[in-house]
């Protein structure tokens, strides 16, 4: 197993801030589309060839990074499988990192995948995680972030044996996550992000809430024009009832919350 081991009183943050991101997606989605005829075109929501300063990755460098993407290195998944991995932050520095292997079967996977680069490569918040780059070679797309210690909100909640969260860090991790929705919601270039839920919600080493998981946002309203949408979209449970296109699907979300 690999160990990492930083320079003593760097921080996190501090050895992220001394990783260049000199490149560009643009080539890489180019070849990528070109080389399956099930991938279009990016649209402009969540066009990747926006980012242009993110870090690109081997696979191999990842395979590295994981253990070859061990059972061992294995913390989480959802839309893909989450590793803990280990890359070089700079001289005489190890940075761990999680690493997100996504399933991105057809196009909307690749879309989702689009999504969670542009969003995260050019959005930047303390309550945001912090995205380090990026992997596209051949069938295999992937994503690095700074590394999450206490993992996600969900795991402190529901798995058994979790420790009971005291009422001032569930305050402090509530504001937090309304932070970052609110930075959002406030950005030159308003970002709804659809899909705000425990799972979503990781928390570092001082339980500080980051947003994580941008496959399923979307730009918001821009100028005059409005954002409307009759498709309901996000995790089942946790969208509003006036957000439901029928009275019918209503019971379920109350339900849902009643058992919460």
């Amino acid at each position: 197993m690999w160990h990492c081991h930083g320079s003593e009183g760097d921080s996190d943050t501090e050895r992220i801030s001394n990783l260049s991101y000199p490149w560009s997606l643009k080539p890489l989605i180019t070849r990528k589309s070109e080389a399956s005829s099930a991938l279009h075109a990016p649209s402009k929501e969540g066009d990747v060839m926006h980012s242009q300063h993110l870090k690109s990755f081997t696979l191999d460098e990842l395979e590295n990074a994981t253990g070859n993407f061990c059972p061992e290195s294995l913390i989480g998944g959802g839309f893909g499988f989450v590793y803990k991995g280990c890359i070089n932050g700079g001289p005489r520095i190890d940075l761990a990192v999680d690493v997100k292997k996504l399933k991105t079967e057809g196009f909307q996977g690749h879309k989702e995948w689009q999504r969670e680069v542009d969003y995260l490569g050019r959005l930047h918040h303390p309550n945001l995680v912090k995205f380090i780059g990026y992997s596209l070679e051949d069938e295999n797309s992937l994503l690095i972030y700074e590394y999450m210690p206490n993992g996600s909100l969900e795991n402190h909640l529901f798995e058994r044996g979790s420790n009971v969260f005291s009422w001032s860090l569930r305050m402090k991790i509530a504001i937090g996550a309304a932070r970052g929705l609110c930075f959002l919601h406030d950005a030159k270039d308003h970002v709804i992000y659809r899909d705000f839920k425990a799972s979503n919600i990781l928390l570092d080493s001082g339980f500080n809430a980051k947003l994580s998981d941008f496959g399923l946002a979307r730009e918001g309203p821009k100028d005059d024009r409005s954002h409307v949408t009759t498709e309901v979209i996000g995790t089942q449970g946790y969208a509003a009832p006036e957000y439901l296109p029928s009275e019918s699907n209503r019971p379920p979300y109350r339900f849902t919350k009643t058992q919460e």
